[in-house]
């Protein structure tokens, strides 16, 4: 039986061979229920996830839920965001924060994203090495996007240990239900997770704030803000504030993550980059593919339809999975080398199939991506992996909880160093 409903199935990264025993499958994928879970059809081929995604009419966001497990109507509606609901709905409440995440508006950031690089960077060599991703992987996203929403820099610690705890809600071990105060129950908490509490409650303290002492940040933008004549309520603004928190940070940062490990293996396709700089762009997508960092999301079938030969009713799930898609090797030219200079077209599904929900962060995430590959070329870094990475336990995002590394810079020797 494959288990990818089970965390413990990506406890070691993306279950490669699963996969591809998957997308050789002419059909789709049927994966049966598990408790009060109902069963769903697994979507692996990198030409069918980009038709679900596309055809926002027949596999809906906002119908059943966006995570493989199911939850109750009342809870649906409590937690949804933007990414919960479809057009024209989800349309519009993207357009109030599109503007600052447009390619070019995302150039502006590109100074302060090179300021918290080198900041990570200097910390990491100071100590000659260190733990990758609290000191490097998980500061520098959360910190871009918590600039950007006007979260205070003495919070950022905070906001990592939320999203920390939001993606914990996916694992298969529960959370203690009354952390952070909460006395909501679990079920209608965005990732069944008290996080999800806690991260409402500070956003609803900052926007108070906001609404004293206006600045200009997207939390301002939000309070300010109106959607066919009416103000975001506190429970759209506290989903609209956690949904840009964690996808500001979580893809960036489990990218950065795996990034070490890449330096580490495809040390030549490195080199590479660093004789031609021109490939910086196209390295920092091919980081993402292969990190594939959100593995899926759901779509619910609304209407009778057939995909792949299988035959969908309306009310089943269909779970897209971009960890296989990025991978297909009757799209991608042998998917499991890593190609600095791959050719984005086709291009890749981590952001998402395109559509409607593709992701709206995706410029400043390979801006990112970029400049932290740059800053290390330009230092001559030399990373060792010191033991194996500690994933992180989900079947969501495909994340690396823990990662000592070793550094060094190359053609110096260790007086110079010094």
């Amino acid at each position: 039986m494959i288990e990818l409903h089970n965390a413990e199935t990506f406890a070691q990264g993306i279950p490669h061979d699963l996969f591809t025993s998957m997308r050789a499958d002419p059909s789709l994928t049927w994966t049966a229920g598990q408790g009060d879970t109902a069963g769903f059809w697994s979507v692996g081929r990198h030409a069918d996830l980009v038709a679900v995604s596309r055809d926002t009419d027949t596999y809906s966001s906002a119908t059943g839920h966006i995570q493989i497990y199911d939850i109750d109507a009342d809870a649906l509606e409590a937690r949804a965001s933007m990414i919960d609901l479809d057009p024209p709905v989800h349309t519009r409440l993207r357009r109030l924060v599109s503007s600052a995440f447009t390619p070019r508006h995302v150039e502006l950031y590109r100074q302060a994203v090179r300021g918290r690089v080198r900041r990570s960077l200097d910390q990491l060599e100071a100590n000659g090495g260190g733990e990758w991703v609290s000191t490097v992987a998980a500061p520098i996203p959360i910190g871009v996007i918590c600039d950007i929403m006007g979260v205070p820099e003495e919070d950022h610690q905070y906001m990592i240990e939320l999203s920390d705890h939001l993606v914990a809600g996916t694992a298969g071990e529960p959370l203690e239900p009354s952390a952070y105060g909460n006395t909501t129950a679990l079920r209608l908490l965005p990732f069944n997770s008290p996080a999800a509490y806690a991260m409402a409650d500070y956003a609803e303290r900052l926007a108070d704030r906001r609404r004293h002492d206006p600045q200009d940040d997207l939390v301002t933008k939000l309070i300010n803000t109106e959607v066919e004549g009416e103000s975001l309520n506190r429970d759209e603004f506290s989903n609209f504030f956690r949904l840009m928190i964690f996808a500001g940070n979580e893809t960036t940062r489990s990218s950065m993550a795996h990034l070490a490990l890449h330096l580490v293996h495809f040390k030549e396709a490195f080199e590479v980059v660093e004789h031609d700089r021109s490939l910086l762009s196209t390295v920092a997508d091919e980081v993402v593919r292969y990190s594939s960092p959100i593995l899926y999301f759901r779509r619910t079938v609304t209407r009778p339809t057939v995909l792949s030969g299988t035959e969908l009713a309306e009310g089943d799930k269909v779970v897209m999975w971009y960890a296989s898609a990025n991978f297909d090797e009757t799209v991608f030219d042998d998917p499991m080398m890593f190609q600095p200079g791959r050719s984005s077209v086709p291009t890749h599904v981590a952001f998402g199939g395109g559509g409607a929900h593709f992701c709206l962060g995706a410029s400043l995430a390979r801006l990112e991506v970029a400049e932290l590959i740059k800053e290390i070329l330009d230092r001559r870094l030399d990373i060792v992996e010191l033991g194996e990475a500690t994933f992180v336990e989900s079947n969501f995002v495909n994340g690396i909880e823990h990662l000592d590394v070793k550094v060094s810079r190359r053609g110096l020797s260790n007086k110079e160093h010094q």
